[in-house]
């Protein structure tokens, strides 16, 4: 059967769907900017590519729990309910934001996986074409929410398909039992890094690899210090590089639960190997380490690829930002993109993206 994608674009033109916006994504930052959008009476829908409500929450492996997940924010219009500090995130988030679509009535499309977006320029209305699985969406604007989940990265060194253990990234992470009794290496130094460190190290035997020493916060993380390390991020999508982590600004929070780790030399980093081997990892100075596992906790890049046909990316390797829109492409607005990547951030792009996206469709008419 021939798909959507490759019929001629005026076919193309004639089987869309057509909408003012569409959204894609349903996790905190499209949910968010749904929100807004129908509080405004924007005429929109949300493509979710995922089989169920969560966005990545839903696969965060079991052990994060409540009581020590990082960064929940309730989203707009309705607060997290009252939960068991016990319970693992990947269920109370999950359910909270089932909730939500249904109390809100949301217009969510799922499983629609989108393949691209591109310019309609001889549409004299100035259309872009959402082209997905499911059938394509011809829409006057786009805010994008894809996040960063579905694509982890996986640095490159030499040796590597030569491993004889395990490699994971910590998407594929479930549970530190599965690495009973075996001697792991966890690669990345952020919040997931020493969070899995903590948690491996009781039951197997670690070794702890970054590219840099570790920065550690022993100030309280306030208001105004997430502030400036958001304006930092800022800067850099203005000048269309490509953005780096809060994390990487504010630095690793010392908790009680990674002093009492440091206290046991789980925290005691090496810097990167040159290599791996078979059974191990060899350093620059000829060290060997016989490893069985290496998780690579090395972070996400975000998903933007199904934006390719646009040509966003310019000379810096990024995308030029004016606040959550695209510089050169007002009609296209990336939240949970750079400084928008928390939760909190994430729900305050969406209402920026909703107001900036109803203004421009405003002066359209």
């Amino acid at each position: 059967m021939e798909s959507n994608a490759a019929l001629a674009p005026d076919r193309r033109e004639a089987v869309a769907e057509a909408r003012d916006v569409v959204v894609v994504g349903a996790g905190q930052a499209g949910l968010s900017a749904a929100y807004h959008l129908q509080r405004r009476g924007v005429d929109f829908v949300v493509l979710d590519g995922e089989a169920a409500p969560g966005g990545a929450w839903q696969h965060r492996w079991e052990s994060l729990r409540m009581a020590t997940v990082n960064g929940i924010y309730d989203l707009p219009g309705a607060a997290l309910p009252p939960n068991d500090p016990g319970e693992p995130s990947s269920t109370v988030l999950p359910r909270y934001f089932a909730d939500y679509e249904a109390t809100y009535e949301l217009p969510i499309r799922r499983p629609v996986r989108v393949r691209s977006v591109r310019r309609t320029d001889d549409d004299p209305a100035g259309r872009l074409l959402v082209e997905t699985d499911a059938g394509d969406w011809s829409t006057r604007a786009l805010i994008n929410a894809t996040g960063t989940w579905t694509r982890p990265f996986w640095p490159y060194y030499p040796g590597q398909a030569d491993f004889g253990g395990r490699q994971l990234h910590v998407a594929d992470y479930t549970a530190a039992e599965e690495f009973s009794g075996q001697r792991v290496a966890v690669v990345g130094g952020g919040i997931s890094a020493v969070q899995l460190l903590d948690e491996i190290s009781r039951v197997a035997d670690t070794i702890w690899f970054t590219r840099r020493p570790p920065q550690w916060r022993d100030i309280e993380f306030t208001e105004e210090v997430g502030r400036a390390a958001v304006a930092l991020v800022e800067e850099r999508v203005r000048r269309g590089l490509p953005p780096q982590s809060v994390v990487s600004v504010t630095g690793l929070p010392w908790t009680p639960a990674l002093r009492a780790a440091a206290d046991r030399g789980v925290l005691d980093r090496h810097p990167m190997f040159a290599q791996i081997e078979r059974n191990g990892v060899r350093m620059g100075d000829g060290t060997f380490y016989p490893v069985d596992v290496i998780l690579w906790a090395t972070g996400f890049r975000a998903a933007l690829d199904h934006l390719a046909p646009m040509a966003l990316r310019g000379p810096g390797g990024g995308i030029r930002m004016a606040g959550t829109g695209v510089a050169d492409e007002p009609r296209v607005h990336l939240i949970g993109y750079g400084p928008s990547s928390s939760t909190v951030g994430a729900n305050r792009a969406g209402r920026a993206a909703a107001t900036a996206i109803a203004r421009l469709l405003a002066n359209q008419r």
